[in-house]
């Protein structure tokens, strides 16, 4: 569980990566003003019956940090440590993300403070559907749009659309069905969404490795998180002819200096609910895992997992930030001046958020994509925005993701030069 002191340094965190974009370009008070909070913040509390038949009060959020490009834009999270800070700084990050890609998005997120675990299908399906019915208003295909994100998938999403849709009129319906994206394909969702994130976190490593002259081929990997961008990071890298020696998720740590097998450690991670037990591996303690001397570390779990109190056993030369904040600001420091190579998250796991405007089109134009359409597409986004942050990196002499969040905030502060301030 997510204490509330490091949530807070979270929101602290990324108050400050935003506050230094700032001073970097200048940026007009007023216009840091708006960015430096969210304009909506939400807390409903909301009964669910249990299959026992007694009544839970359950707390969710949904914050709107920034709409200036376009729909609030932000996945669901359900997770036991969830809370209003958390929730900040992931709206806070999910404006900078889909500013960076250039996507017609502001950032959102938001969330039910619960284990999904410990609950039956038939209890979550009634959490999703309360929760989204008390959203209300607060969302809509053109106003707000949610969308999976940990302890949430395409299940989650389709009861959350079909609750949606239900409190529309008739002609409304069919328009409305891009409410949230991360759906089932048979609901409208797209191909390729599922791996989107961890695929968009291989293709800026492969950026990188370019940026580098260098090639992946032979490289190893340690992936903290097997879950749905764990997994499909794995995937993806292992096609680049990456060698993954390391895999973490909550059962344990499995390590082979000789290559996982990726196909067969996921049928067994599905079949026994994690990777430990895997064979053949050794079973590594999750301070050995951070320590392994390899090439690339893809945090893709939780974030604060890097911290000054870890830091200094980092040996991999290049870590791909696949979860949302897994360095810390200290830890994050001594990475740069060691002269590691940090793909920062807003770029490093946006593939996501790219897909899911992807999705977004689709549905609008009523038109239907094939994977590898998808697959190229995002390929070509991940690497125009990494190309971007690549210039201004050499042209400012700073870090990857001082680089990533002044290419954002230069969008941010231009739109809002154009637009102007209503009155």
């Amino acid at each position: 569980m997510t204490d509330t002191g490091s949530t807070a340094r979270l929101c602290e965190e990324a108050a400050a990566n935003v506050a230094q974009a700032a001073a970097a370009i200048d940026m007009e008070p007023k216009v840091r003003s708006i960015l430096a909070r969210p304009m909506n913040e939400l807390i409903i509390n909301f009964p669910v019956e249990r299959d026992s038949g007694e009544y839970e009060l359950l707390q969710g959020y949904r914050i709107q940090h920034n709409n200036v490009l376009g729909p609030y834009k932000g996945g669901i999270r359900f997770h036991p440590g969830l809370d209003l800070d958390e929730v900040r700084a992931l709206a806070t990050w999910m404006t900078f993300k889909c500013a960076l890609l250039q996507l017609p998005f502001g950032g959102a997120k938001g969330g039910v403070a619960i284990d999904p675990g410990a609950f039956s299908e038939a209890e979550l399906e009634r959490v999703v559907r309360r929760f989204t019915h008390s959203l209300g208003q607060n969302i809509g295909p053109e106003y707000d749009i949610p969308a999976p994100d940990m302890g949430t998938d395409a299940r989650t999403m389709g009861w959350m659309k079909d609750t949606y849709l239900n409190s529309r009129g008739p002609g409304e319906r069919q328009n409305a069905r891009r409410v949230v994206t991360g759906k089932p394909v048979e609901l409208g969702g797209s191909l390729g969404r599922d791996s989107a994130t961890g695929r968009g976190a291989a293709y800026a490593l492969r950026h990188l490795y370019g940026e580098l002259d260098r090639t992946l081929e032979g490289q190893s990997a340690a992936i903290q998180g097997f879950g749905n961008v764990g997994s499909h990071a794995a995937i993806a890298m292992s096609e680049l002819g990456m060698k993954i020696v390391a895999v973490a998720d909550v059962s344990g740590v499995v390590h082979d200096p000789a290559g996982l097998d990726i196909k067969k450690l996921l049928e067994h991670a599905q079949d026994r609910g994690g990777v430990a037990g895997f064979s053949p591996a050794d079973l590594l303690t999750a301070d050995e895992f951070f320590a392994l001397d390899v090439d690339v570390l893809v945090p893709a779990a939780l974030e604060a997992q890097i911290t000054a109190a870890n830091v200094d056993s980092i040996r991999a030369r290049a870590i791909v930030e696949a979860a949302n904040g897994p360095i810390t600001a200290e830890a994050s420091a001594v990475l740069e001046h060691g002269g590691v190579h940090v793909i920062p998250d807003i770029l490093a796991n946006a593939g996501g958020v790219v897909v899911s405007y992807y999705e977004w089109v689709q549905n609008k134009t009523s038109d239907k994509w094939s994977a590898a359409d998808v697959d190229a597409r995002l390929r070509d986004a991940m690497w125009e925005a990494a190309d971007r942050v690549a210039l201004t990196r050499a042209a400012r002499g700073c870090s990857r993701r001082q680089a990533a969040y002044i290419e954002a905030a230069t969008l941010l502060q231009s739109v809002y030069g154009l637009r102007g301030i209503f009155p």
